[in-house]
């Protein structure tokens, strides 16, 4: 990307984004490099470079150099549309890379016959160790579980037996999970304990990874790990030509022989079908807009997205009167759309999340910004750091929402105000789970 003058690079998960960003400003400085996110933008007056998440990324702007990780959530049943519109319609004036699992190669070379394949191999061998205790785990692992209680849990379990461990997780403000990442990496600690977050790219010196759990709720169901996701996160073993392995943790059973063999081999099922969305929106009305997001694909190499949060939020405003009442033209459902596009990183129940969204919505519509005191309200309601380690990632998450918030164009008065104060309660809150 830096030998154009301008470019821009798509990524999976905000802390990745950040990681990259970081790596790119220490070679050229603040000034040339954007980065957005949902929940941090900065975006320098003469950025020629953007470093975003996949859903953040400002398709609207020209670059010469465009670049999309991990392609293969193009199948991702919630954000794979959103993966796929950036496939299929997102081009860099004069080069365009889109990086990811060799399973997307068939259907890639079948939707973009012009383009060039090329195949890295992986230097190292990935070896399958079995099942172990926290006892016996060699240093440099990472340990992988899915839920925050889950995480510290291990982590408080490793300190006592082995003398300490990192933590990353996806909720983390990138001050905390910077200060986690560099504990581990100068070795202070030999361990480090994380969500699947960790198998999207986070660049880290691991031998071995063990798996805590094979399980994860996705926002809706509790569901166990495909083969190539749990390859995703092994492969975060070992580095370059150094060899690294993976297995269970204690009591969780050794992983299917088949899993094993995939895992170890690089072999997977190709990619049939990727998750798509028309791009295509019409804001006449609510109804309107719910159907041109429902029209169906264009071939048989889509299929439809089945969930996503925004079209259910949509779904659920347009059938209340208050809403209804005041999305009237195109622009003012523009802005529902934009609303339902808030998300809810409590995943809670969707009735409590639209009602949120709903009086954001009002608040928009009626007064062209949100009420600082009900929006004052709203945080000091989270800025506690007192209770256990569910209640204090509970409050992150609703935090991230109010970060997500402050930086919408326009939603808030003095947003770089909201912006500092949303994000020191996402500090002090990390910091407190830390010290649980």
């Amino acid at each position: 990307m830096l030998e154009h003058d301008s470019g821009m690079i798509g990524l999976p998960l905000r802390l990745l984004a950040r990681e990259v960003y970081d790596r790119i400003t220490a070679q050229i400085g603040e000034a040339a490099v954007a980065l957005v996110t949902g929940e941090e933008k900065r975006t320098p007056p003469r950025a020629r470079y953007w470093v975003c998440t996949v859903e953040a990324m400002p398709t609207e702007r020209v670059v010469d150099f465009v670049a999309v990780d991990e392609i293969q959530l193009a199948a991702h049943r919630e954000r794979g549309h959103v993966f796929t519109d950036r496939l299929l319609r997102l081009r860099g004036r004069r080069e365009t890379w889109f990086l990811g699992a060799d399973r997307m190669a068939p259907i890639g070379r079948s939707l973009l016959p012009d383009a060039d394949l090329r195949r890295q191999m992986r230097f190292s061998q990935l070896r399958h160790t079995g099942r172990s205790g926290l006892g016996g785990l060699p240093p440099r692992t990472a340990v992988v579980a899915f839920s925050a209680d889950e995480v510290y849990a291990l982590a408080a379990r490793l300190k006592a037996r082995r003398g300490g461990a990192a933590v990353v997780l996806g909720a983390l403000s990138p001050r905390t999970r910077n200060a986690q990442v560099a504990l581990y990496q100068a070795r202070e600690v030999q361990y480090i304990v994380a969500t699947d977050a960790i198998g999207m790219g986070l660049n880290l010196d691991v031998d071995h990874v063990a798996f805590a759990s094979l399980r994860k709720f996705d926002g809706k169901d509790q569901r166990y790990l495909a083969a190539p996701e749990l390859a995703q996160i092994a492969g975060r073993a070992g580095r370059y030509k150094r060899d690294g392995s993976f297995g269970t943790l204690n009591p969780l059973p050794a992983l299917d022989e088949r899993v094993v063999r995939a895992i170890e081999e690089h072999r997977f099922p190709a990619v049939r079908r990727l998750v798509w969305r028309s791009a295509a929106l019409d804001f006449e009305s609510p109804e309107a807009l719910i159907g041109s997001l429902s029209a169906p694909p264009p071939s048989e190499a889509f299929e439809r997205v089945e969930r996503a949060d925004d079209f259910d939020a949509l779904r659920a405003l347009s059938a209340q009167d208050p809403v209804r009442e005041r999305a009237t033209s195109p622009d003012r459902v523009a802005l529902l759309w934009e609303v339902c596009q808030v998300p809810d990183f409590r995943k809670l129940l969707l009735a409590r999340h639209v009602s949120l969204l709903g009086e954001i919505y009002v608040q928009l519509v009626d007064h062209g910004r949100l009420d600082p005191g009900w929006v004052a309200t709203q945080v000091e309601r989270i800025d506690r750091v007192d209770g256990e380690v569910d209640g204090l990632t509970a409050r992150l998450s609703a935090i991230r929402v109010w970060t997500y918030v402050s930086h919408r164009a326009g939603w808030l008065e003095d947003a770089a105000r909201w912006q500092e104060r949303t994000r020191a309660i996402e500090d002090r809150l990390g910091d407190a789970l830390h010290q649980r």
